[in-house]
């Protein structure tokens, strides 16, 4: 079954992102091509059981295992040792991925607390936009009594232009809540 989200943007946004920028085909229409999921440890990194509850709540939200991500050296500042757990990650392509967004936009974002709508700032020189949450609770699928901490995490969805501005219609166009009042100029 095709997810709802890749069958609008087959149907609908391609051909109306051709006409907007004035595109000479339907491949030069930028697309998604992964999200990143990342949750940061801290210095919980070396507690087995606060690093198992972190994988069991990526797993959910992501519906994929997530790989334990690893601190490439020791340093005394950060009281980090080498080797030892920094955070987990998940990458998200295609099925997945479209239907992650959906949540993501259409029932995640919402149950934000004082949700203001998305800083379109998130926006890089290569197209990629990156989110932070503070609260891993807000997603449906985790049971907020089995939660021991609340986590922030981030998640980056990368794309295929190289142009803020193509970008940004995509993700309009894929219903994101950008708040309009934070927009810094070139974006818009």
């Amino acid at each position: 079954m095709i997810p709802r989200l890749k069958e609008q943007y087959d149907k609908k946004i391609i051909n109306d992102l051709q006409k907007e920028f004035s595109l000479e085909n339907k491949l030069m229409v930028p697309k998604i091509m992964k999200v990143v999921l990342n949750m940061g440890l801290g210095l919980d990194g070396s507690d087995k059981k606060i690093l198992q509850n972190c994988i069991e709540d990526i797993s959910l939200i992501s519906g994929q295992k997530p790989i334990v991500t690893r601190f490439k050296k020791s340093i005394s500042n950060f009281k980090t040792r080498k080797g030892a757990a920094a955070g987990v990650k998940v990458t998200l392509r295609g099925s997945r991925m479209y239907e992650f967004i959906d949540r993501l936009v259409n029932i995640a974002l919402p149950r934000i607390k004082d949700f203001q709508g998305l800083n379109p700032n998130g926006l890089d020189n290569f197209g990629n936009y990156t989110l932070g949450i503070k609260e891993h609770i807000i997603f449906p699928e985790i049971n907020f009594d089995k939660v021991d901490r609340i986590r922030g995490m981030d998640i980056t969805l990368c794309t295929n232009s190289k142009n803020k501005k193509i970008s940004f219609a995509l993700l309009k166009a894929m219903n994101f809540p950008f708040n309009k009042t934070k927009a810094k100029k070139g974006v818009n």
